[in-house]
């Protein structure tokens, strides 16, 4: 049978749920596919997605470091960066970068974690 690695989903840690939902639901376009807390008034632990971005994002201490950087390989990076433009987010205005291999989007959540969103050039992706 051998070994199948069939997803990688990064941990993100953050400190309040508001703020949170207020990035990756309201700006980044995420939904909440499931919460879990152990009880009332525990941390949270949750997954949100969109399309095939799956993150999650845990309250609990020990989950993750928080300034982390998570790297996105995708399609459609200037079609996100005009997305995001057009939202009412006064907290983050991010620019295109270009590079030899392609064109990156580097979003900072409230939590000092990065996203970085990156499309590679044609010719690298036929390689």
């Amino acid at each position: 049978m051998g070994i199948v690695f069939r997803r990688t989903v990064p941990v993100f840690r953050i400190f309040d749920l508001a703020t949170a939902h207020a990035f990756y639901l309201g700006y980044l376009g995420c939904t909440v596919d499931w919460e879990h807390r152990y009880e009332p008034g525990m941390p949270l632990y949750t997954q949100i997605s969109r399309d095939g971005l799956v993150l999650h994002l845990s309250e609990h201490h020990g989950d993750a470091t928080p300034g982390s950087t998570v790297y996105l390989e995708l399609s459609g990076v200037r079609d996100l960066h005009a997305e995001l433009a057009g939202k009412d987010y006064p907290n983050l205005r991010p620019g295109l970068e270009e590079d030899g291999t392609g064109t990156s989007l580097t979003l900072t959540d409230p939590f000092g974690n990065r996203l970085r969103f990156h499309e590679r050039h044609q010719d690298e992706l036929e390689s």
